[in-house]
């Protein structure tokens, strides 16, 4: 019997561990300019807005790319790590899929939660 993994799925496991790690948070997408007005229309009754994660997958194999916004004083390399590595952990270990690459990007650093 055979069992289709979605890629929204595989999305959903990325968020999921990158929002337990400490210190990160996946960036906002840039959108084209074509792509301004529909965002605009989902932030009054939408979900969520579209975020910095993208999942591919060939076959048994996927690759993340995430841009991630990293907490002014924390280890860039070391939080970036920590992201790949608990991201190829999860999506193999919750999907049996083989990932073949975790692509970090930090795009920006935001200040520390609580001082605003």
């Amino acid at each position: 019997m055979e069992v289709e993994i979605s890629r929204s799925v595989l999305t959903d496991i990325a968020q999921t561990t990158l929002d337990g790690i400490e210190g990160i948070e996946v960036a906002p997408a840039s959108l084209r300019p074509s792509e301004v007005g529909e965002a605009l229309r989902q932030q009054g009754g939408g979900p969520r807005r579209p975020r910095s994660l993208r999942v591919s997958r060939d076959g048994q194999n996927v690759t993340v790319d995430v841009g991630l916004n990293v907490e002014y004083g924390r280890n860039l390399v070391g939080v970036a790590r920590q992201a790949q590595q608990a991201v190829a952990e999860n999506v193999e270990l919750m999907t049996g899929l083989k990932v073949r690459a975790v692509n970090v990007t930090v795009l920006g650093v935001t200040l520390p939660k609580g001082n605003a």
